[in-house]
């Protein structure tokens, strides 16, 4: 049976069938390597990361019934540092975001993954969907900046 749980699960520290999953592709960063814009114009892998973190948290934010809005963090929130202090702690805080995500989601009865995030729909606030639509693209979220992260993480 599909669980949208398992699919974060997965995508976040588990059997992914794309590759590595978030957790390994962090991992597989050299600290020295996060905070550095290979790519003129774009983003660190530390900023990706980040962004993960923060956009997790606002997902379970709206699961927990908040009314939606830009991550409290912001959408690509600046590192504080760059040593490999700051980049575990980067990792750390991602880790905990995704397992508090997992916890919320394990709570979710059955019944209550196809309501609307909110009686008000608001298109460019994503109110529009459903908690499971919700979930399952930050999942493809992840996906998505997994990529980017391995991609940069062989310059």
């Amino acid at each position: 049976m599909f669980s949208i749980t398992s699919e974060i699960k997965k995508v976040f520290s588990g059997d992914a069938w794309y590759g590595n999953h978030v957790m390994q592709t962090l991992n597989n960063v050299k600290p020295e390597n996060a905070f550095t814009p290979f790519v003129a114009n774009a983003h660190s892998i530390a900023e990706i990361a980040l962004h993960l973190t923060s956009w997790t948290q606002e997902v379970t934010s709206r699961l927990l019934e908040n009314p939606a809005g830009e991550p409290l963090l912001g959408d690509w929130p600046e590192p504080e540092g760059n040593t490999a202090v700051h980049w575990e702690k980067i990792i750390f805080n991602f880790k905990v975001a995704n397992e508090e995500l997992i916890r919320v989601c394990e709570n979710i009865k059955p019944s209550d993954w196809e309501m609307p995030l909110s009686p008000e729909i608001s298109i460019s606030l994503g109110t529009a969907i459903t908690k499971i639509e919700l979930v399952n693209g930050l999942a493809q979220h992840h996906a998505y900046h997994s990529g980017q992260i391995a991609l940069l993480s062989k310059f």
